[in-house]
């Protein structure tokens, strides 16, 4: 990097917000994708801003010198969104994460991006208020993550993704100029007065824009939740059950399913939850008032056991965590499949139509035995979201290679199924060779949109199958 690059950084930001030491910047040459993993890409320079006024400078500045520069978060991305593919400036923004005000009159929140999730909601709850969007990193992941990839989880069931509690944004444009979106001094809880730029931002994974700040709308915080859990012998039995959940009128908080390999990682990690290794385990979730919780566990148990005779359910709190481990640890639990086993994050975020997911969750099976590779599927089947889980040997070259066909495969499956490649975690450079086979001639418009924005090509460029 050009000498006088390094020094005019170090002027802004002060040498000791500025990295350059090997070891520094290797920790920034990767995120929790596979791709990354295996090749890895480091940064020439790390800055780590404090304000929005430095962010303004430093993007001129890489404008002036034509360096790439690659917005930063928390790091817990899964597809390579924050890597910077082509050298240059890895801003991390992690220490931007102050609780601006939480505005409980007017039903929101305006943070900066660096805020983590479950710090947010931690903060909420003095006022009985929660934000909604609820991905398993919840306790790492930064807001500003979520909004760049439009982040879901576990309650975008009933909840939605990130998408929908974004009010505004301040966002500093690849130019430098800074902008407000939602209108510059709003307060309001909607709005259609012109372009809908905030959400032009949402999902964009850092192309168009740095946020520097989130008006975000929250919602009251529900004060029971109840749980049921049920096992099914075959897939098909709990897609059904799932049909007819959403045909008596019932919208869980959460639906959840586990397969059998699941259940077996979840009992090898935590044998006294002794669940049975059937094909299928959901874990249905309802919330609200007590009565309406006690209410909506007692309707889901009848629909769901005309389909099984296992079920469990309890309304009473520490009854309920009990019943959701078994999926809060099922992400960790999957690498003890296989003695010595990593869990791949490779295509583990794919969506298709809810009638399509029992042939998809066999599909993927066959896939998986067909490279001999062991494989965990759950997720999110309220909403046609599955999370693979491929289990490798991370020294076995064969292992690998064949990771990598599986992982293609499983991509070309989700788009074959009438689905998508990613429905959480974003495109980054692990989903960009399907961005034209998804989107046909839209692609070309979201390019121009990219070159407006980034004549220089300045943000995150290499990313999203966007110009290079």
């Amino acid at each position: 990097m050009d000498g006088r690059v390094i020094l005019r950084l170090e002027q802004l930001f002060g040498k000791e917000r500025v990295l350059t030491n090997q070891t520094d910047l290797m920790t920034y040459s990767y995120d929790a994708s596979f791709a990354t993993q295996l090749e890895p890409k480091e940064p020439e320079i790390v800055v780590i801003p404090q304000s929005t006024e430095e962010i303004s400078a430093c993007v001129k500045l890489a404008n002036e010198y034509q360096v790439p520069l690659y917005p930063r978060g928390a790091g817990t991305a899964q597809t390579g969104g924050p890597v910077p593919v082509m050298g240059g400036i890895v801003m991390d923004l992690s220490r931007m994460n102050r609780i601006l005000e939480i505005d409980h009159k007017n039903m929101q929140a305006i943070i900066e991006p660096g805020v983590v999730q479950a710090n947010l909601n931690n903060a909420l709850k003095e006022y009985g208020l929660f934000f909604p969007p609820d991905p398993g990193s919840a306790k790492m992941c930064t807001i500003g993550g979520m909004v760049a990839n439009n982040s879901s989880g576990l309650r975008a069931v009933k909840y939605g993704n990130t998408r929908f509690y974004v009010l505004g944004l301040e966002v500093v444009l690849p130019t430098g100029d800074v902008i407000v979106t939602g209108g510059s001094k709003s307060k309001a809880l909607k709005s259609v007065s012109g372009y809908d730029l905030a959400h032009l931002m949402v999902g964009s994974e850092g192309t168009l824009g740095i946020i520097t700040k989130l008006r975000l709308k929250v919602l009251p915080l529900p004060s029971r939740r109840g749980i049921v859990l049920c096992s099914f012998s075959k897939l098909e039995q709990a897609g059904e059950a799932v049909n007819e959940l959403f045909r008596s009128g019932i919208l869980p908080s959460a639906l959840e399913i586990m397969d059998q390999q699941c259940t077996k990682a979840a009992n090898l990690m935590r044998p006294q939850l002794a669940l049975p290794e059937n094909e299928a385990l959901l874990v249905i979730e309802a919330d609200g008032s007590k009565e309406e919780v006690a209410s909506q566990v007692k309707r889901i148990t009848e629909v769901i056991s005309k389909f099984t005779d296992y079920v469990k359910f309890s309304d009473e709190p520490e009854e309920c965590q009990q019943l959701w481990q078994a999926r809060q640890i099922v992400g960790a639990a999957t690498g003890r499949l296989k003695p010595g086993g990593f869990r791949v994050y490779g295509g583990e975020d794919i969506c298709v139509p809810l009638s399509r997911l029992p042939e998809t969750l066999r599909k993927i099976h066959e896939i998986a035995r067909s490279y001999n590779i062991v494989c965990a599927i759950y997720g999110h089947i309220g909403d046609g979201n599955l999370h693979t889980s491929p289990v490798i040997n991370r020294r076995d070259k064969e292992e690998i290679e064949n990771a990598k066909k599986m992982i293609e495969d499983i991509h070309r499956l989700a788009i074959e199924m009438e689905g998508t490649t990613t429905a959480e975690h974003g495109v980054g450079i692990v989903r960009a060779q399907y961005m034209e086979i998804e989107h046909g001639t839209a692609l070309e418009v979201m390019k121009a949109i990219k070159r407006t924005l980034d004549p220089n090509n300045i943000l995150n460029p290499g990313k999203m199958a966007l110009p290079v």
